[in-house]
């Protein structure tokens, strides 16, 4: 269905970026999940917020976690009382993880994104190697990276471009690094260039790095509650309990998120598309295509970080997300094949049963 001028203006309010709507049956509407609480989700039209409550389907036990509605998702609803989630339209960007525990399973943090901004603080929370996490992860999401480093205002100017600078050097011209007070609007100016009309952005970051601070500012209000941080280390409390989307003054809209004590990934991430290319390279030129980088002759790996030309942290971190990314494809494998051998027993299991009642 062709939009009208009108319709074009309610849902870009929330994000809708095309100029063709979906067909649906009468009665039903096009809206975007916003909040997701235990009890249900809350919904936006453009216009209105309501409730709303998921089709009993997407509640299946042992359904797929990650094709259930989520914060970002733009849904087709039944005209109930509060309103049932029908269907998921296709997403056009998912920023995910994998969630805790031994089991694998994917948690979608937000859906139809364009930015992720990396929310960190110029104190205590400044730590390069959590950005490279945070990249890789961004990765093969479909939306692009921002970094954000707030609280400019506790360091002194030269501190600041230091640390931007070296978080510019981690990126490797894969995201733009700002310095930023939260607190102060002309601060986060350059920020809005991200959240014009249609646009959707999402925060990410530890606890006390300042995103409900930087929504505060972003809003004009004080709506995200905001708590001091300890100041052994700089970490916050988790003042944000649920992952909300927020229409913003500028016309874009941003999801708020709480802190992520753990960033597991999700298997599908490219190290050298995250800002591990020189890495990967450096291994192409070792002289030994099964080299491990240990003691083998001619290891160009070891001889960058001996001259210095690669930095020993940063090769660590490299290793360490790289054995995560083979240990999470192990574990889905496993899971994978359980499965596939479960399927298997059940139909053993059915055929059996209808020969024996059926008097063969």
């Amino acid at each position: 269905m062709q939009l009208n001028e009108e319709k074009r203006q309610q849902l870009g309010a929330i994000g809708w970026r095309d100029d063709i709507l979906p067909e649906v049956v009468s009665g039903q509407a096009i809206v975007r999940v916003i909040a997701q609480h235990r009890n249900g989700y809350r919904v936006h039209d453009g216009a209105t917020e309501s409730p709303a409550q998921p089709a009993p389907r997407f509640l299946r036990r042992g359904g797929d976690a990650s094709e259930r509605p989520a914060v970002g998702d733009f849904v087709i609803v039944d005209p109930s009382s509060p309103l049932l989630i029908r269907d998921v339209l296709p997403r056009r960007s998912v920023l995910s993880r994998a969630a805790a525990g031994e089991r694998y399973q994917r948690q979608v943090i937000a859906t139809n994104i364009d930015t992720v901004f990396v929310v960190m603080g110029l104190d205590g929370d400044f730590n390069p190697r959590r950005v490279e996490r945070y990249l890789t992860l961004i990765q093969g999401s479909g939306a692009r990276p921002l970094i954000v480093l707030t609280k400019s205002d506790k360091v002194d100017n030269a501190a600041a471009l230091a640390m931007a600078a070296d978080l510019r050097e981690v990126a490797a011209g894969g995201a733009e690094v700002y310095a930023v007070n939260a607190k102060d609007r002309t601060s986060i100016v350059p920020l809005l260039a991200w959240l014009k009309h249609g646009d959707t952005a999402v925060l990410v970051g530890s606890s006390g790095a300042g995103k409900s601070t930087l929504t505060n500012t972003l809003l004009g209000i004080e709506r995200q509650a905001t708590a001091s941080v300890r100041d052994h280390d700089s970490r916050g409390r988790h003042t944000t309990t649920h992952r909300a989307l927020i229409m913003l003054p500028s016309g874009g809209c941003l999801i708020d998120t709480p802190g992520m004590r753990e960033l597991k990934l999700s298997g599908d991430e490219d190290l050298g598309s995250a800002g591990f290319a020189d890495i990967e390279a450096l291994a192409l030129q070792c002289r030994f295509g099964d080299c491990a980088h240990r003691s083998e002759p001619g290891c160009a790996v070891r001889a960058a970080l001996e001259t210095g030309a690669l930095d020993a942290e940063r090769w660590q971190n490299f290793l360490k997300l790289r054995g995560e990314l083979a240990a999470t494809s192990d574990t889905l494998e496993a899971q994978l094949k359980r499965k596939a051998q479960a399927r298997v027993a059940n139909k053993a299991l059915n055929k059996r049963l209808t020969e024996k009642y059926s008097g063969r």
